[in-house]
């Protein structure tokens, strides 16, 4: 069900089940958690993951489960939250397109990405009232953090979903497309990050994940802002940058 295919230092990932909205089993998420191992591996400079048909992700797959039987925990940290961290931690920066449903996992795989461009028709929310179940995969962290606690309890006990315009608008996810343009508009993104500073990306995607984890106050952060500099000035990029402005040329950047 997962597709991985790697060009030009680009891996994209693709959820590849439309005919049912590309729910994840366990299967699924252990072949996801494969394929960004392997775009690490491939040691690609940007990577970018969509959903294939009318839904980026519907959520886990719940056909055939028994409440009474189902394991819980083994499915949701013993295989997603592993899987979230691998994502949120991937060496490179990461986008994704995301339209039509972007519910539970989906909305997990979302959270864990860098960037995300949804669709207008996109579908973001909390739908898990009527199953007696609970919002996961870090949607409440999500939903609490942007919106505040009383639209995300609006969201959770009405059940209501976003649009995707709603939920950019609302400061859940970088910017909002047409439903046929969102994919392209991901992999443009994507192919000029891979040709960019790979070393500066990845600093300052650190100093964020630093400041959503850890709440660093403004001095603290301008510590690490001085750290990542003064690494950074070792760097073949760094130096790069510096010529080509001075040269009056694009600079020609090698992710070193």
């Amino acid at each position: 069900m997962i597709e991985l295919t790697v060009s030009g230092g680009v891996a994209e990932v693709v959820l590849n089940a439309p005919q049912k909205l590309n729910a994840l089993d366990e299967q699924a998420l252990h072949e996801l958690d494969v394929a960004y191992a392997d775009a690490e591996q491939a040691g690609v400079r940007a990577l970018v993951l969509r959903g294939r048909g009318r839904a980026f992700c519907a959520g886990r797959d719940i056909a055939g489960v028994d409440p009474a039987t189902d394991d819980v925990p083994g499915y949701l940290d013993g295989l997603l939250a592993p899987l979230l961290r691998r994502m949120a931690a991937f060496p490179a920066p990461t986008f994704a397109a995301a339209q039509g449903a972007c519910l539970g996992v989906g909305l997990g795989l979302l959270i864990a990405t860098d960037v995300v461009y949804v669709a207008e028709d996109a579908k973001i929310g909390s739908p898990f009232a009527a199953l007696g179940a609970l919002l996961d995969s870090g949607g409440h962290a999500l939903f609490t953090e942007r919106l505040g606690p009383h639209k995300t309890l609006d969201l959770i006990y009405t059940g209501r979903l976003m649009t995707g315009e709603e939920a950019v608008a609302s400061g859940l996810f970088s910017r909002v497309f047409p439903a046929d343009g969102v994919q392209d508009a991901a992999t443009d993104a994507a192919r000029t990050a891979a040709v960019g500073p790979t070393a500066a990306f990845l600093a300052s995607k650190m100093i964020v994940t630093r400041l959503r984890d850890e709440r660093l106050n403004l001095w603290e952060t301008i510590a690490a802002e001085t750290v990542a500099q003064t690494q950074l000035a070792h760097t073949e990029d760094y130096r790069e940058g510096f010529a080509a402005f001075g040269q009056k040329r694009p600079p020609a950047f090698h992710g070193r």
